[in-house]
């Protein structure tokens, strides 16, 4: 069985890892899709939100990476891909992540939506979060993969941690 785990990803942090490998537990494939906001202004390109990510899961071959534009709803018909994997990480998510599997169930009927917990040691742990206190110059090194955290460092200089 094949799912997908969509996010904007910007940037990728160990939490997201965690929901990927734990998601890996029980789907066959899993299709890891960039999505295109055009409400969020991303801090990095999708070019370098899909290369890290691609070099993150290199040795994973169960794992596939892309990218979207467009209602997710479209590309998991096109994909044929009937679950999607969604973290949630506490309550505050539960109600947009309800909203969004119900709104996806009415696009098709035929998908699922499963939720998986983060670890508690993510609990606390977004991609907002880690882009404002490297803005700052503050360590955000035991939240992103080292080629993350390359990346900050390049983009804010070397007052990332």
């Amino acid at each position: 069985m094949k799912a997908m785990y969509p996010g904007s990803f910007d940037p990728i942090t160990y939490g997201h890892l965690d929901v990927i490998h734990r998601a890996l537990k029980i789907f066959d494939e899993l299709w890891v899709v960039v999505m295109v906001n055009p409400k969020k202004k991303p801090l990095l390109p999708l070019a370098k939100r899909l290369e890290l990510i691609k070099e993150l899961l290199k040795d994973e071959p169960r794992v596939h990476v892309d990218s979207h534009n467009g209602l997710l709803v479209d590309y998991a018909k096109r994909k044929n891909i009937k679950t999607i994997v969604r973290g949630l990480r506490a309550v505050t998510d539960f109600q947009y992540e309800l909203e969004m599997a119900i709104a996806n169930k009415h696009l098709w009927h035929e998908l699922e939506t499963v939720f998986l917990m983060t670890d508690e040691k993510y609990s606390f742990l977004s991609s907002g979060l880690v882009r404002e206190v490297a803005s700052m110059g503050g360590d955000v090194s035991n939240w992103v993969p080292p080629n993350v955290l390359r990346t900050l460092r390049d983009l804010y200089g070397n007052g990332v941690l």
